[in-house]
């Protein structure tokens, strides 16, 4: 586990001299509200974005969070968990003024290092407005799927799983 303190040296494809310090312990001290249902590590071996999403950060997560991780050099569906299409482009995420410079990878790359202990207030309070958003979705499906029918609306509870819900609801 990295200590408080420690600073995450960044350089990758997507973003490069970037440094962070984790300033809490890994997998605590969320915002109050804040409860995600999987870590990042549980996520990433269920299968969520198509297994192409940290490929090229894989270095600046812990090496346990990639051991049984479903990942993919191409975005392929039938790694998710439910074998569904499970994201758009990053140039729509973009468009839609969901990429924050800070994590050009989006939500999940932001869940990664909040995880990991990085606290920035701002931006901490921003990506969990989305998150608390989110769960309109489990709602949709609560009110449109018979309880135990794990296949109703997949690509709904494919995209819980990619932002922390249970999707099995």
């Amino acid at each position: 586990m990295t200590k408080n303190g420690t600073v995450i040296s960044v350089n990758n494809p997507m973003q490069q001299n970037y440094q962070y310090v984790i300033s809490a312990p890994q997998g605590c001290e969320f915002m109050d509200g804040f409860e995600p249902f999987y870590s990042p590590k549980e996520m990433l071996e269920k299968g969520v974005f198509e297994g192409k999403y940290l490929n090229s950060a894989m270095d600046e997560y812990p090496a346990d969070w990639f051991e049984n991780a479903k990942l993919s050099d191409h975005p392929d569906e039938s790694i998710n968990l439910f074998s569904v299409k499970s994201r758009q482009p990053l140039s729509i995420w973009r468009q839609k003024g969901w990429i924050m410079d800070i994590d050009p990878r989006g939500w999940f790359e932001w869940y990664c290092r909040y995880y990991m202990g990085r606290r920035l207030v701002d931006v901490d309070a921003i990506q969990i407005k989305r998150w608390r958003a989110f769960r309109r979705h489990a709602g949709q499906i609560r009110k449109y799927c018979d309880p135990g029918d794990i296949w109703c609306r997949p690509r709904q509870r494919q995209a819980l799983l990619q932002w922390s819900y249970d999707p099995m609801i």
